[in-house]
């Protein structure tokens, strides 16, 4: 994922100086139909990784907006999924920065199981590591249910 995309540049903007470390920046859209090269979803528009604020470790992913405006798929979802595993594996926050128009429609039922995923993944985490959004953008459709399974949202101001 580029540096100057808008997604990174919140991550760089919430983390301690030079602490994040990008966990699946090389995967792409699965999708097989409708036509969808390879190479045309960087980070399946998702950033995901960690860091520290503060000195504290933190799992943190930025949706991002410029790449099919920020929908999550099969494979957008499961970078999420995994950082919730490894966030439960050390005790750390997860913290979500969402910007997307919601569901992916060109992977039909491939992308409503991932969003399934999200809010188990989600639900077995609630209170037992710290979740937390801000809405930075769009929150469209089921994707409006993200925030409300975490302990804390945020909210920017239009």
């Amino acid at each position: 994922m580029s540096s100057t995309s808008k997604a990174s540049q919140r991550i760089a903007a919430l983390l301690d100086d030079n602490s994040f470390v990008e966990i699946g920046g090389l995967v792409t859209a699965r999708a097989t139909d409708f036509n969808m090269k390879p190479g045309e979803t960087p980070s399946d528009g998702c950033v995901t990784g960690y860091g520290v604020i503060g000195g504290k470790p933190v799992y943190v992913y930025s949706q991002d907006a410029s790449v099919m405006n920020g929908t999550v798929g099969e494979m957008h979802a499961k970078k999420i999924t995994n950082l919730y595993d490894l966030a439960m594996k050390t005790g750390s926050p997860v913290i979500g920065l969402i910007d997307s128009a919601g569901l992916r429609l060109q992977e039909a039922t491939d992308a409503l199981n991932a969003f399934g995923e999200i809010y188990r993944k989600q639900a077995l985490c609630s209170g037992v590591i710290p979740q937390i959004t801000a809405v930075l953008g769009s929150c469209g459709g089921g994707l409006a249910l993200f925030p409300t399974l975490t302990d804390f949202t945020f909210m920017e101001e239009k």
